[in-house]
């Protein structure tokens, strides 16, 4: 806790709703930098002349038998959610911290951060055996909730045996639940169970009505094998070995990460959403200041 409470100095040096160019290509052609209206219901009120038909309200419409709009106001705040993943998955690291480790550095600069430019924040932490809503508030009482949650959370690690419990999907339903209308989304995961269809639906749906940004977390390890030989391996629980000589498995081992990564990429590029890469053996804070730095004169 004392660590993510201290990235409250680097953090302020990040702007987390300027998209420089860099974070722009990453959403590709289809990339929109502000999904949904972004604004609050105030009344209802007779129809006038130019008024968007769109907005009419129906039910009031032909409850009173003549045509009637819905006003909107402005919303001048971006709430700024978080999402962080720490599951099973994320209890594995070969460099200098455990996957679920950087997504917790990295939700504390998102969350200083976001406190630093005056916006509300709040998050969701799960992990297979359920999940804990922050609500966003603009208040360092909250952002030590949020970030007292992720401690929690990553201190109950490796998560005990069991049967399945919650999903991505699950999560990323109720993500959309508590999530208002033009958000700024932060989504911090391995994204172990993006190609279930339904998890893809719950995206598509949250991206309709709010800005999100993807940082997918990793290990070096995960992309390739060491070098030939033998390893002894662990879980936590059991202890196996794991022979690399065998250049059919690297090969295989090597091409399965990289078929994961070319879906994760096309889910996120299809939905317009920037894909951040973040590994464990890159600062946390490098990766987010390529991308949300303050702009150099």
């Amino acid at each position: 806790m004392e660590q993510l409470i201290a990235l409250r100095f680097p953090a302020r040096q990040l702007q987390l709703l300027r998209r420089n160019r860099a974070l722009s290509a990453l959403a590709g052609a289809n990339k929109s930098n502000f999904r949904g209206r972004g604004i609050d219901f105030e009344e209802v009120r007779r129809y006038q002349a130019g008024d968007d038909i769109r907005n009419i309200d129906w039910r009031v419409t032909a409850r009173t038998g003549a045509a009637h709009t819905k006003m909107f106001r402005e919303e001048r705040e971006r709430p700024v959610m978080l999402l962080v993943d720490q599951r099973q998955g994320m209890f594995f690291g070969s460099r200098n911290c455990f996957k679920s480790v950087l997504a917790a550095h990295i939700s504390a600069l998102l969350t200083w951060a976001a406190l630093e430019g005056g916006d509300k924040v709040g998050g969701l932490v799960f992990n297979r055996q359920g999940h804990r809503e922050i609500r966003p508030r603009r208040s360092r009482r909250t952002a030590l909730a949020l970030l007292s949650e992720i401690c929690s959370y990553n201190a109950s690690l490796p998560v005990p045996p069991g049967e399945d419990g919650a999903t991505l999907s699950d999560t990323l339903a109720n993500l959309r639940r508590v999530t208002r209308p033009g958000s700024n989304v932060f989504l911090i995961s391995d994204f172990q169970g993006i190609e279930d269809e339904q998890a893809r639906d719950h995206l598509f749906q949250l991206a309709q009505h709010t800005q999100i940004s993807a940082i997918v977390c990793s290990d070096p390890l995960e992309a390739k094998l060491p070098r030939g030989g033998r390893y002894a391996v662990t879980d936590g629980e059991h202890r196996s070995e794991l022979n690399t000589a065998d250049r059919h498995l690297r090969k295989a081992y090597r091409e399965a990460y990289a078929k994961r990564q070319e879906t994760l990429e096309d889910i996120m590029q299809r939905l317009g959403i920037p894909l951040i890469g973040a590994s464990t053996s890159e600062s946390p804070f490098s990766v987010l200041q390529t991308y949300f730095g303050e702009a150099r004169v």
